[in-house]
């Protein structure tokens, strides 16, 4: 838009009475001593001086700079400059610098877009000497207008440096302050947005500095410990029609310290853990099989791996007084007889996945729909362990530790070397046989599987699978040192947490020693490094604490991972450090505290505590699965009680692997 020159007569007149200069670069014939104007900028754009040329396409929103040859009376100024856009006056406050010979103009609101404006410069500015100004008119267009954010703070904190700020208060004041004033018929809950993880907060809004300012307040504390974004639609609009670029920023609520539930002993809270745990197994166990059900959300599917688990569990159950003594058995003759009648087979070991109603195999995936040795070896090690726990001289439990033995001898561990090679396999199919062709390889949570394969009473391996196949003739040393911990075994930092778990909820690690490790030194360094790992967090993930760590396989907000200080995706998963109360028993109450007092409105339900959480990406899971959940319940008990490895221990068979691979226990 070019001027329209409202003072075109004026400005004739006062070139005809000699009161504006024909030129504005400094004229060496002037009379000495007399007051002009030599050179002009907007921001760093130099202005032409150069009477009547309207400088065009000049920024808006950037102080106007004048240089006189002579410094300037201060008291001259507001009478003897104007700064003016359509006949209008645009108020304006000045300050001088170097000397007095520079002026400085900033608009007390920033300058429109595609507009044009005047600075009049009068006779009434006089020099510090008395020598009045020049008289001069300087013209400018300002350029095609952008709308944007110049500074945002929420809570005093500012939103547009680097990195997303943390910790940050409850209570919700956020500034946003615009290049332009904001056309507030466009400002609505629409196009403002506060919100956390599928959940949005009631905003307010206030405008200041002429409507050029957004206040904005939430008409409730924010919830703590949470990821918040805060975000402008592009449909908000400034004076002139022009549109916000889409604006989203983020940060990170401070943690409330206040306990979420009545603080008791630590003995009260691992029973209350047990209990809330053991309920997963029990209350939520398929009602015709008895088995443990995947996850919370899984219907009649249920896992052989996780019923093992969970079939562990209620020995505690029993002995915790969580429930009776025949109630326990007579879920256990469900299970067995189930497992025994209705389950579909494979050379004796069981699917991954089986329904709870008629037992078929439900595929794991398109290939795995049928043998997992694995998943057999976790439902076996806990199957033994009950049949340790029952009495024989009554009937009904006589008759159930008789259907696991035949359970345990019908495995044929044997046949899954392949035809007799030095290794197992994981997986076997009646449609694929070996094509998933998963040799099971150490160092990971499958100690158990060869363990029991060599105690077979009726299908045993040789010690050379144990030590070729899965010792890799001793290439699953480590031996390296991870924050001051010696690993003995397994892959750098250790891997995820369940290595150290799975294989030991039967099997006692606390004197179990081979050619390869100290299984006790393996495991309680093992969790001692994940936890280092936490708190130096190198990937500076929000949340990761001495109080808050533990990384292993889990549900995360993208799906399903094997969570470990190579593989961190910023996941807590609970179980990881609860599991491990073996090994780290005041780091893991330290956890067990702060998930439950600090986090335990987010992450406690019905099962106890749900499965994982991301406080960098502000997700908390709903699920609890079995996997999971079981390995607390065990595990606890064996750090209270030592009593599922007392059990399992027991075992005839355990003596007999022991030989034959060379451990001392």
């Amino acid at each position: 838009m070019f001027l329209k020159f409202q003072f075109a007569a004026m400005l004739f007149l006062a070139l005809g009475m000699g009161l504006f200069s024909s030129a504005c670069k400094k004229d060496p014939q002037l009379p000495p001593g007399e007051l002009n104007l030599t050179a002009a900028k907007i921001g760093t754009e130099l202005l032409s001086l150069n009477t009547p040329l309207l400088n065009e396409e000049l920024p808006y929103d950037l102080p106007i700079q004048l240089t006189f040859n002579q410094p300037l009376d201060p008291a001259t100024v507001s009478k003897g400059i104007s700064l003016q856009t359509d006949g209008s006056p645009v108020p304006f406050t000045t300050s001088l610098e170097n000397g007095g010979t520079s002026l400085i103009l900033i608009p007390d609101s920033p300058l429109l877009p595609q507009r044009s404006y005047e600075v009049l410069i009068f006779d009434l500015l006089k020099s510090s000497a008395g020598i009045p100004a020049k008289a001069h008119i300087l013209q400018f267009s300002t350029k095609t207008g952008d709308f944007k954010v110049i500074s945002a703070t929420v809570n005093g904190v500012d939103l547009l440096s680097n990195g997303t700020p943390r910790d940050l208060d409850l209570s919700f004041n956020a500034r946003i302050s615009f290049n332009q004033p904001l056309n507030k018929n466009t400002v609505n809950s629409v196009h403002v947005k506060l919100f956390r993880p599928g959940v949005f907060a009631n905003v307010s809004w206030s405008f200041e500095n002429n409507d050029s300012t957004l206040i904005l307040t939430a008409d409730q504390p924010l919830r703590h410990f949470e990821k918040y974004t805060l975000s402008l639609s592009s449909a908000i609009q400034g004076p002139a029609g022009y549109q916000l670029s889409n604006f989203s920023r983020s940060f990170y609520t401070r943690l409330d310290p206040n306990p979420k539930f009545p603080v008791v002993s630590d003995e009260a809270l691992l029973d209350l853990v047990q209990e809330k745990t053991f309920r997963y197994f029990w209350d939520f166990g398929h009602p015709v099989s008895g088995l443990a059900r995947e996850r919370n959300t899984s219907g009649d599917l249920v896992t052989s791996g996780g019923s093992g688990f969970g079939i562990m569990s209620i020995i505690v159950g029993i002995e915790r007084g969580f429930i009776t003594r025949s109630e326990g058995v007579a879920r256990w003759q469900k299970i067995v007889n189930f497992l025994k009648n209705d389950v579909q087979r494979y050379h004796g070991a069981f699917p991954h996945w089986l329904n709870g109603v008629n037992g078929a195999t439900i595929p794991f995936s398109t290939k795995d729909n049928g043998a997992d040795l694995v998943e057999t070896s976790f439902l076996m090690q806990g199957l033994l362990t009950v049949r340790q726990y029952l009495n024989s001289n009554d009937p009904t439990e006589q008759q159930i530790k008789t259907n696991i033995q035949t359970l345990w001898e019908e495995v044929e561990w044997d046949w899954f070397t392949r035809g007799g090679q030095d290794v197992l396999y994981w997986h076997w199919s009646p449609n694929y046989e070996w094509q998933m062709n998963h040799a099971i390889r150490g160092y990971n949570e499958c100690l158990i599987t060869y363990f029991l394969a060599a105690a077979s009473p009726t299908h045993p391996i040789p010690a050379s699978v144990y030590h070729k196949g899965w010792a890799s003739n001793g290439g699953i040393k480590n031996n390296n040192s991870y924050y001051g911990y010696p690993l003995p075994l397994g892959y750098s930092l250790g891997g995820p947490l369940f290595f150290s778990h799975y294989s030991f909820l039967g099997l006692d690690p606390r004197n179990l020693k081979d050619t390869y490790a100290d299984y006790w030194i393996q495991n309680k360094h093992h969790t001692l490094i994940n936890r280092a790992y936490c708190i130096d967090n190198p990937r500076n993930y929000v949340g990761y604490s001495a109080d808050c760590w533990g990384l292993t396989a889990s549900d995360n907000h993208q799906g399903y991972n094997a969570h470990s200080p190579t593989n961190d995706l910023g996941v807590i998963t609970p179980t990881a450090a609860l599991s491990s109360f073996p090994y780290t028993p005041e780091e893991s109450m330290q956890a067990l505290k702060f998930f439950y007092y600090q986090l335990g409105d987010k992450l406690w339900g019905d099962y106890g505590f749900y499965d994982a959480f991301n406080p960098t990406a502000g997700w908390y899971a709903s699920s609890t699965l079995a996997i999971d959940q079981g390995p607390i319940v065990v595990m606890m008990e064996n750090h209270r009680t030592g009593l599922l490895w007392d059990l399992f221990m027991s075992s005839p068979e355990v003596a007999t692997a022991a030989a034959q691979l060379g451990f001392t226990y």
